[in-house]
């Protein structure tokens, strides 16, 4: 497919308010993923995230660098690489290289957390911090000043298509209390079986962030539908506690 040929989006811009809706491409079809990315941004999401995985950190292979710089000119949207791989290190200056504004890096994944997010600062990008179910928002309070994203893993990293973790609605609502804490403008991400049954108790519990992709890639009425219908949910459940927060991307 052709290139598009206009300047990626700065959208979100910081300061914006309102749910954001983040595609995971775990489920595309990669023999078309550039095709795949140019019809996210068509259906109106507001970043892409490609789940970095290296079978070790988590038991499943996907794809690296390089796939994301090839797929890097087909859309104008951000970029986020969630690095679920042991050495986080190593990929990160390589990541923001191959097109990506955030690189999120998991609390759970280096012996030094608050140096591999310095690293991405060094290395050009934004960070972001995950945590997996198992993992306190303690692990990372100390680091929020480095980082303009929570990302609050709903499901056991590894898989797309996983059943969403409710019990994590309450590790929701101390990351939102935390970020409140800092006084800055932090995203708080939600990342797994988020999908309209689920995002909007998600929403009520402070994320106004929410990466998706089987709901996205599977909608019976199309990719548009599903980002419409995701982001009404989302937005509805997040006006009784007022605007969301978030840095948004640049």
């Amino acid at each position: 497919m052709p290139e598009r040929d206009e300047q990626r989006s700065s959208s979100p811009v910081a300061g914006a308010t309102g749910p954001r809706i983040v595609a995971s491409v775990l489920p595309a079809d990669l023999s078309r993923l550039g095709e795949e990315v140019a019809a996210l941004e068509d259906a109106g999401v507001d970043w892409i995230q490609f789940d970095v995985m290296d079978a070790d950190f988590v038991p499943n292979l996907t794809f690296g660098p390089d796939v994301i710089a090839a797929a890097r000119r087909h859309t104008r949207l951000p970029f986020e690489a969630q690095l679920m791989v042991s050495n986080p290190d190593v990929l990160i200056q390589r990541c923001v290289e191959a097109g990506c504004e955030r690189v999120i890096v998991h609390a759970e994944s280096t012996r030094n957390l608050h140096r591999s997010l310095m690293h991405v600062g060094e290395s050009g990008g934004r960070a972001g911090v995950a945590v997996n179910p198992a993992t306190p928002v303690d692990a990372i309070v100390n680091v929020l000043d480095l980082v303009d994203e929570i990302l609050v893993m709903t499901v056991n990293p590894g898989f797309g298509g996983q059943s969403y973790l409710k019990s994590m609605e309450s590790k929701l609502r101390v990351a939102r209390a935390a970020i409140e804490a800092t006084g800055r403008p932090i995203w708080l991400e939600v990342d797994g079986g988020i999908s309209p049954e689920t995002i909007e108790t998600c929403a009520a519990s402070g994320a106004d962030v929410f990466v998706t992709g089987s709901t996205l890639f599977h909608d019976p009425r199309g990719m548009a539908h599903a980002v419409q219908d995701l982001r009404s949910r989302a937005l509805r459940a997040m006006s009784p506690r007022g605007a969301s927060h978030g840095t948004g991307m640049r």
